[in-house]
């Protein structure tokens, strides 16, 4: 199905993340952590298993505190989705469910260029959402996976429909860390100089004729940003070079 993607990347009402019938504390703190990631801060709990607040939580949360800190506890996803317009659901698609199936992807579209505020339900970590649960939803999301292994965890589930999301949004990338100019290329002749300097020394250079040869190998290897065998052996032979102490002129 084609969703149409918005103009413009635009701040827009964060959804909700709902997990119903979560069962361990790590998982809601993987949560956490992977909503945090991208920029999402709303989560929502329906009956959790162990009871909340879980203190097994937050230490998977790894400094996403306040989000479970301010996570609101439901008990059903009647209440949960009560003040949410558009309601989405990531679930196989059910027998007996007619509702428009959308990958992450084609959901983080609809949220961001819809009014009102959105949720997305994901289910308890080896039921899922029941058939009941998924009513409650307008739409599906699916995520494309393997056939043949087919299985998410919570926390996987939850950030890739986080990133989806967070594509749209104004997140700022981690500061890059200065890089210093590029070398001239005098000064990196010097260098290739100095080396070919200490490799004659050491007799690195045998037989004699094949000394340029050699060299223009060794010039190449320095200068390109990935290496084939050939150069790899070559370098691997400068390197025993360097053990050796200076050797008689060979015959």
């Amino acid at each position: 199905m084609d969703i149409e993607k918005p103009a413009s990347a635009q701040q827009s009402v964060q959804p909700a993340i709902i997990l119903v019938r979560p069962q361990l504390g790590e998982n809601i703190g993987k949560a956490a952590r992977a909503m945090l990631n991208f920029g999402l801060t709303e989560m929502r709990l329906v009956a959790p298993r162990d009871g909340w607040p879980n203190p097994m939580a937050g230490p998977a949360a790894s400094g996403a505190d306040q989000i479970l800190a301010e996570a609101k506890l439901f008990d059903n996803v009647a209440d949960a989705v009560a003040d949410i317009t558009h309601v989405y659901a990531t679930t196989v698609r059910k027998r007996g469910i007619d509702k428009p199936v959308f990958t992450p992807q084609e959901a983080a579209y609809q949220i961001h260029a819809q009014p009102g505020k959105s949720a997305i339900l994901f289910g308890a970590e080896r039921s899922g959402l029941e058939t009941e649960e998924v009513g409650y939803a307008r739409s599906i999301i699916t995520v494309p996976i393997n056939p043949e292994f087919g299985s998410l965890n919570l926390a996987q589930a939850v950030i890739i429909c986080a990133y989806e999301w967070s594509k749209n949004q104004s997140l700022s990338m981690p500061p890059s860390v200065d890089m210093l100019d590029a070398a001239p290329q005098g000064e990196f002749e010097g260098m290739i100089g100095h080396l070919f300097e200490i490799l004659k020394e050491k007799d690195y250079f045998f037989p004699p004729e094949r000394s340029e040869v050699t060299k223009n190998t060794l010039r190449n290897l320095l200068t390109k940003p990935s290496w084939n065998s050939q150069e790899i052996r070559t370098l691997r032979g400068v390197f025993s070079t360097f053990g050796k102490s200076k050797q008689s002129p060979r015959n």
